[in-house]
Formats: structure tokens, sequence, C-alpha cells
């Protein structure tokens, strides 16, 4: 049987780990701490889906030397936590062990396997010291975009938003591996539609754009989806920074598939949801939004572009995160 791992157990790790366990077709296992650890494993974890709710057993714990190497392992942390965990995630992974990282940004081995100029390039920026290349190699690696809007409501407790959820995950390089295969098929299994796609790099991107955007006019607004639907300038211009962004995708040689009407109507399918950078600042954790910074100024200074529209709207953004950092500290010091 297939060995899972699960590493991070909150609203997207804990939605897959549920769904897998449920279905029963891997050994499965989850690595979380703190409240979300305890909670696993008094209570199990719980989701609710648009027309479900079930609790699932799992086992859970804090050191993944009891572990030992999997099949499939997913990192399901923020982009800013991977560094400081590569030493937890290093047992985890043996010579023929799947990793799916993080892709809120643009992630490390974003231009391992792409043909042309760029095939192989490093991003300092968003790789210290080639940390992650190393420690997490890239020919391991398979791409993965989560599409799932939920949140945690309380740990081990997740809620869906919106009806639809999926993950599409797929080879670098386009080719139909055996690996990327059985993972399919396991996903869909467990009820997680997650099909093959032979151009997962423009997934990434066009996930990583949506975070982009809507996550930075989120902390702005502190607004749902429906709520910047309704309002009058938001999505022009959200539509401008997708538009932006996919003209640095364009000099760097990637296809990319939607146009931002089309993923901008495709977002607001949960108009309930709230963007997880918004979540994050109502829950007093830090915010995601470096790493998306630096994301877009590095493939931009590739590129040789400019984006001047995501300039402005990141730059208040990044004042928005500043003052609520502050504004926790100055709690956490008077507490």
């Amino acid at each position: 049987m297939l060995k899972v791992c699960i590493f991070g157990g909150g609203a997207i790790g804990g939605y897959l780990a549920a769904h897998l366990a449920r279905a029963g077709q891997c050994e499965l296992s989850v690595v979380a701490r703190g409240k979300t650890l305890d909670a696993i494993r008094t209570n199990g974890l719980r989701v609710t889906t648009a027309s479900d709710e079930f609790s699932v057993s799992i086992h859970a714990t804090s050191d993944t030397r009891e572990l030992g190497p999997q099949d499939y392992v997913f990192l399901t942390l923020k982009a800013h936590q991977v560094d400081n965990a590569l030493e937890q995630i290093a047992p985890l992974i043996g010579p023929n062990t799947t990793i799916l990282p993080p892709t809120t940004g643009i992630p490390y081995y974003f231009f391992h396997a792409l043909p042309g100029r760029f095939n192989g390039t490093q991003l300092p920026a968003l790789d210290r010291d080639g940390s992650q290349w190393r420690a997490v190699p890239p020919a391991q690696v398979l791409g993965c975009v989560y599409w799932i809007g939920a949140h945690a409501s309380a740990p081990g407790v997740i809620v869906q938003d919106g009806a639809k959820a999926g993950c599409p995950i797929g080879e670098l390089d386009g080719s139909d591996s055996e690996r990327v295969r059985v993972l399919s098929e396991l996903l869909c299994a467990s009820g997680i539609a997650a099909k093959v796609n032979e151009n997962i790099r423009s997934a990434i991107w066009v996930k990583f754009v949506n975070s982009l955007c809507f996550n930075p006019v989120a902390l702005l607004t502190q607004a749902t989806l429906g709520e910047m639907a309704e309002a009058g300038g938001a999505l022009p211009l959200i539509k401008s920074m997708m538009s932006e962004a996919d003209t640095v995708a364009a000099q760097l040689g990637l296809r990319i598939g939607p146009t931002p009407d089309k993923r901008i109507a495709m977002t607001l399918s949960a108009p309930h949801h709230k963007m997880s950078m918004l979540q994050d600042l109502e829950a007093g954790r830090a915010l995601e939004l470096e790493p998306l910074i630096r994301s877009i100024g590095a493939v931009r200074d590739l590129a040789g572009v400019a984006t001047p529209t995501l300039d402005m709207v990141l730059a208040m953004a990044n004042l928005r995160a500043v003052t609520a950092t502050n504004a926790i500290q100055t709690q956490e010091q008077h507490a």
C-alpha cells in the first residue's frame, strides 16, 4: 500500500488528508503541531463540503523520523514556512519519494525542465542559498495546484467554501509518467478531482497570479469574493493586475490558457469565500504576502517587463501587512 504523508494539518492539508483517509487506499499520516496536532489525535479530522460532512481518524505526529521515507509527500505549508521545515521534511524523502511543494508563489523548481533559454534557472530571491533545490530535488517533484477554497473553523475542523474543489497535478516536462497517473487515480478515488495536466507550469502560474491579485485586494478591502464582485472598481483593478502578470509569462515563454476574465469568473464562484490572506489577517497570523512580492519581482526582472499596477497595489498591501504585524506585537506586549 502506498505511503502518503500530508505535511501540514491546516485547511488544505486537512481537506486532502480527510478525503484520503476516508477512501482508505493508502497508508496515510499527517504531520502537524500544537493545537492542530492535539485536535487530530483526539477527535480526528472533520470536514464539511457543499454536499457532505464526515469525520475520520488519522495517524498524526510532529516527529517525521517515526514515519520514514514516503511514496508521496504533500507539503501543505505556507510558502514562507518551507525553509524552516526542511530539516523536519528530510526523513520523509527517499530516492523514490515524490514531493508536491506549495505553489502559492512561484516555486523554487519553476524553471526545471522548461524548454527554452530559461531551463534550469534558479531564483535566489525565492530559494535562499539553493536549500530547497538541494533538499527537495526538482526531479522528484510533481506540480500541483490547489483550487480548494476552504478554511479551518477550529483546529482539525475544515469547512469547504464553494461547491467545487480540485487539484490538477502534472510532470514539469509534461510527460505521462506512472507516478503522476497513480497519484491522480488515488486522489480521484478519494473524491478529489485531480486530473493530470500536461501543462502544469501554466496551471501553477494561473494559481500564483490569482493569489497575487486577489489576496492583496482582499487584504486592503477586507472583502469576501462576493463583496469584491459587487464593488464598482475591484474587478477591473484585478484584471489589470492579471494582464500585467501574464505579459511577464509571455516573455518567459509560458503558454497561459484561460483569459483573466475566465479566471476571475471561476474565482468568484465561491462568493462567500475569504481569501487566505484575509483569513490570516483576521486570525492574527503571519501574512503570506512577502513570497508573492518576491515571486513577481524575480520573474519580472528575469523577463524585463514593467508591472506598475501590481507594484502599487502590492506596496499598499505590504504597508497593511506591516501595520497588522505591529498591532499584533503591541497586543502581545500588553497581554
